[in-house]
């Protein structure tokens, strides 16, 4: 049980009407969640307005309410706060109620459009080596040092990062890796939050449904580097043109990382093979298991931040050469009869066309490259006949399909990828709407040599279809086919 008061330090309030001096349960912002004694924040959301539960939130024990509105009914046993912001006053209320768990820790955030998860996961796998107890904030999963937990967000709510950063701090935890995402930025999840380091990946063309315009998704972006403090480096990949914009204002120690400009952390690709990259890093060389020049940034970015947190240069490099590729990032696998299969989670146009461009430049112009690719439902639209375009003109054979379509009409998305196919890639393409169909048709399309990328869900275990989630995993599936087809 905390004192209310303690719990609203720092936060904008309007007005009050009953007391601070109470003491609360927990905090919550579903109020399906709520019980006796608890703190219930009114939030706006996308799909439903907390406010309109207020109701249910009293009737189910709530003593206190966070609101940016006062209701119209006032029950006197109840303490009512009107404050500005409700996605700010639960990220300070959250901060406060676990008593500030990121000062207590080394707390890195990436964004970017791509390479969060990569980034993070890798730095996970590299402390974790160094002899570190580590924490991971990720789309894939929430790790406690060994304890996994499953994640449901890229950038979980305000309650739930503190909740998982008071644990890490519990079981002695000294660096936690978190990616930020341009949503968690918006809908401030992240405030209050002591980050010790900021890096940014990239910038391309995603999630304009939620930011309207590209220059919204990139200030968002900028906002979390602004808010950096002094103590904190903010690590930019400056061979992107929006690196340099990220830390316009930024208090924090200003670090660059680069393939083709002048930067502090240089890399330059000498081998890319399937089975690994040779890189030459600053002035000295080495081998990882990764592959392509996406994942010449990611490990650059590594590298950075490790050496930002004080590893041993040698060490640092020796650790990079022993790192695993991350689940459903360029995972792949090559059968008895020399076909390969790759599983990414490329679901961006600039993703995809990176995958498949470090496909082409391994492969030789007698094997097929055939992708089997599609884009979520009730996501950005505009992104769909850009994937159509770059997946019809760079691969062999093309087969669109279904990737998590949602609420929306699979057909449709469908028709929308094809508009990005030029008239004489029309040949190179089929649509399968099923996606184990399309992943089937396109094994049986596969000869000796050949390479299958299959892209969009990579990690993802299930397809949700008209809101209903089913057990999918491309990786598994691929493997299961290929196995049959060679029986």
């Amino acid at each position: 049980m905390k004192v209310l008061k303690d719990i609203l330090y720092r936060v904008a309030i309007d007005a009050v009407r009953g007391s601070t001096q109470v003491m609360i349960n927990k905090i919550e912002f579903d109020s399906r969640k709520v019980e006796r004694n608890d703190v219930f924040v009114a939030i706006k959301g996308v799909l439903s307005d907390g406010h309109e539960f207020i109701s249910k939130a009293i009737e189910l024990g709530a003593l206190v309410i966070v609101c940016e509105h006062m209701p119209d009914d006032i029950i006197d046993t109840v303490t009512y706060v009107q404050v500005t912001d409700s996605h700010a006053a639960l990220a300070y209320m959250a901060d406060n109620y676990y008593d500030s768990p990121s000062k207590e820790l080394k707390l890195v955030g990436v964004t970017g459009t791509n390479g969060k998860t990569t980034v993070t996961s890798l730095l996970y796998q590299l402390f974790k080596k160094a002899g570190y107890k580590a924490g991971l904030l990720s789309t894939v999963k929430i790790v406690v040092d060994t304890q996994e937990y499953k994640a449901t967000h890229t950038t979980p709510d305000s309650l739930t990062i503190n909740r998982y950063l008071r644990a890490m701090v519990d079981a002695g935890v000294e660096v936690c890796f978190m990616e930020v995402s341009s949503h968690g930025i918006h809908q401030k999840r992240t405030e209050g939050l002591a980050f010790d380091g900021g890096v940014f990946t990239n910038l391309s063309h995603d999630h304009l449904d939620y930011h309207k315009t590209f220059a919204e998704y990139r200030d968002v972006k900028k906002k979390f580097f602004d808010e950096l403090s002094k103590d904190a480096f903010a690590l930019v990949n400056i061979d992107d043109k929006n690196g340099s914009v990220m830390v316009q204002n930024t208090k924090a120690k200003k670090r660059t990382y680069a393939l083709k400009s002048y930067a502090d952390y240089k890399a330059q690709v000498l081998e890319n093979q399937l089975s690994g990259l040779v890189l030459k890093i600053n002035t000295n060389e080495l081998w990882t298991k990764l592959i392509g020049n996406f994942n010449a940034y990611n490990l650059l970015a590594i590298y950075g931040v490790a050496i930002e947190l004080g590893i041993e240069e040698l060490e640092v490099l020796r650790l990079i050469s022993e790192l695993e590729s991350v689940s459903g990032r360029f995972q792949y696998f090559i059968t008895d009869d020399n076909i390969t299969a790759i599983v990414d989670y490329a679901h961006t146009p600039d993703a995809l066309k990176n995958v498949i461009d470090t496909i082409n430049s391994i492969r030789t112009h007698n094997e097929q490259l055939i992708t089997v690719v599609g884009c979520g439902g009730d996501r950005d639209k505009a992104k769909r006949p850009v994937m159509g375009q770059i997946a019809s003109e760079l691969s062999t054979k093309v087969v669109f399909t279904s990737d998590n379509p949602r609420t929306e009409d699979p057909k449709t998305i469908l028709d929308q990828i094809e508009q990005g196919v030029a008239p004489e890639n029309y040949k190179k393409t089929l649509v399968v709407e099923d996606r184990r169909q399309a992943i089937k048709t396109a094994c049986q399309m596969a000869n000796s040599g050949d390479v299958i990328l299959i892209a969009g869900k990579g990690h993802e275990n299930y397809q949700e279809v008209n809101g209903v989630r089913t057990d999918f995993d491309d990786m598994q599936i691929v493997k299961e086919i290929l196995q049959q087809l060679n029986n």
